[in-house]
């Protein structure tokens, strides 16, 4: 080594002589203080390096923990790979039929396993027990990079079938496997260099299978606190099951169909099965007699608008008359908007609306007054009237969409019993594999890219910079209050990345390189690579994707 030329490494704006051939974990200890979150990564002048890899170039490094999101991705996916080796271990692999990651839960994963064994608590302690084992070993975990047509026989052998009908449709040649302690699974994405890194961690028992629970964001040294929404959890599972049910339950299988040439079947059987839903709604709307008011909440690019033009549609079809009143007529004007703490107009808060003025104007509509209903200038920052008049008869009711639709306090002055509260959000069940989830903020925000650059003009770059905003907006206003509502609707559509691939690459691709925003785009475009594609010649006009892709039949 000392034979090797040293290299200069930037970090903070200061210079620093390192030899050619260093890993970077190694420079990454010499900046690492006790009593710091670990460094799980290094940024090096845009592109994310794993710890594991040697220094080859003057660069310039800035590190990456899991207050991050791309750092506890990397914990997320690191401490799954060791919950595998662990379980393997404990319950022996010739006696293990199946591990499935499946979705998150309120800073947890839940995971279902199948084979020879009892899943019980007792099992789980015993798993964790191992983990703890084995992280406190530091064990090493090595990446290879082997043949395509390689790594299919060794996930056949080892009977991960997704994995190995994944990469089945694969376009590269080479793909890379880890491996720890002689256990080897293929993972998307980053790890860590060791098992040492990995101490946050706890295993419980929940409903048909278990959680893994993980540390937070803000707080990566602690667990975080485990309150999952029941009714969300519940309409996950029944779609995961459905899904399974169809044989369409990971990228590998819809793959599969698309290159069968049975993608329009695969969308009607979708779109029929989502507009079932709508109508049962509709129709249990329509058999609670009381109901003058259905609430409908949900986060960004849920499909809102789409689906409260879908639900009024079935609505009319169950005797009813509806009328579409957007909660954003109440915002108050812009001088009165309260701000933020960097001081910006803060438009997700609930103390941005008007909510005596909506509660007024809605007391006087149950009561069978006439009133004049408000349209918001968002272009002046003003409530305006035009004359558009509104009054409720017996067949009557209005479907109000917004984000505080479920909170009490925005509707504090009607009747519970004259609301239905409906919360929409995508809450996808499809996996890339057993072991790689596809968190559904992901496909929301796919199908935000395209939408903000077809309807406003807005650049990828743009939109994913405001993305962790919007997400912060969600957590506080919306989040808390899904368990009050009467029914969650999914909308999320088993094709839908499919179809989203064509039209946000070309916009990811726009993002430059040199931008904090890039690593994001390089994430979500190697993602969107799993996927064949699919025209969206099928896809109906009332279908709820052509709220971002255009051609609704719906002033969407």
């Amino acid at each position: 080594m000392s034979n090797k030329e040293n290299r200069t490494v930037t970090v903070n704006g200061a210079a620093y002589p390192y030899p050619d051939g260093i890993s970077y974990e190694k420079i990454a200890a010499d900046f690492h203080k006790d009593g710091e979150d670990d460094i799980l990564l290094v940024n090096r002048g845009g592109k994310l390096c794993e710890l594991q890899k040697k220094l080859d170039r003057d660069c310039a490094l800035k590190f990456v923990t899991a207050r991050e999101k791309p750092g506890m991705q990397t914990y997320e996916r690191s401490v799954v790979f060791l919950l595998l080796k662990a379980f393997y271990d404990t319950v022996g692999a010739e006696k293990v039929e199946r591990v499935s990651v499946e979705y998150s839960l309120s800073h947890a994963l839940f995971l279902r396993a199948k084979g020879e064994f009892t899943l019980d608590q007792a099992l789980l302690d015993r798993v964790e027990q191992r983990m703890r084992a084995l992280a406190e070993q530091a064990l090493p975990i090595t990446k290879r990079s082997v043949n395509t047509d390689d790594a299919i026989d060794i996930f056949q052998r080892s009977k991960m079938l997704d994995k190995a009908r994944l990469f089945h449709y694969r376009i590269g040649s080479r793909v890379n496997i880890y491996t720890l302690d002689g256990f080897s699974d293929y993972f998307y994405g980053y790890m860590v260099p060791n098992t040492s890194y990995l101490r946050v961690f706890a295993l419980e028992m929940f409903e048909g299978g278990f959680v893994l629970r993980l540390p937070e964001q803000e707080n990566p040294r602690e667990l975080g606190e485990f309150t999952p929404s029941q009714k969300v959890f519940h309409e996950l599972y029944g779609a995961t099951l459905k899904s399974e049910e169809l044989g369409v339950a990971n990228v590998g299988q819809l793959n599969e169909l698309i290159s069968r040439g049975l993608s329009r079947t695969m969308i009607l059987v979708q779109e029929a099965m989502m507009e079932k839903r709508i109508g049962d709604i509709a129709a249990d709307i329509a058999a609670r007699k009381g109901v003058r008011f259905v609430m409908i909440a949900g986060p960004s690019s849920s499909g809102k608008t789409t689906f409260s033009h879908r639900l009024s549609t079935q609505l009319i079809a169950c005797g009813m008359r509806p009328h579409a009143i957007s909660t954003d007529n109440y915002f108050k004007n812009r001088a009165d908007t309260p701000k933020d703490e960097n001081g910006e107009y803060n438009f997700e808060c609930l103390e941005a609306m008007d909510v005596e003025k909506f509660n007024d104007d809605m007391t006087r509509l149950f009561r069978g007054e006439t009133v004049e209903m408000p349209t918001f200038n968002f272009k002046k920052g003003v409530r305006e009237y035009g004359g558009d008049m509104l009054s409720m008869g017996p067949q009557d009711l209005l479907v109000i969409e917004g984000i505080h639709g479920l909170n009490e306090k925005l509707s504090y002055s009607l009747p519970k019993e004259s609301k239905y509260r409906i919360y929409i959000s995508c809450l996808t069940t499809l996996n890339i594999d057993e072991h790689n989830r596809i968190p559904t903020t992901d496909i929301r925000l796919l199908r935000r890219i395209e939408r903000d650059a077809r309807t406003r003009g807005a650049s990828a770059r743009k939109t994913i910079q405001m993305w962790s905003s919007v997400r912060r907006g969600e957590e506080s206003n919306i989040f808390p209050f899904q368990d009050e509502a009467d029914t969650i609707f999914n909308s999320a559509l088993i094709y839908e990345t499919a179809l989203l691939k064509t039209y946000v690459e070309p916009l990811l691709f726009g993002i430059p390189r040199d931008c904090d925003e890039y690593i994001e785009a390089k994430r979500l475009l190697k993602f969107l690579n799993y996927f064949l594609p699919i025209p969206s010649d099928d896809v109906p006009k009332p279908s709820l994707m052509r709220e971002f892709i255009g051609g609704s039949c719906y002033n969407v």
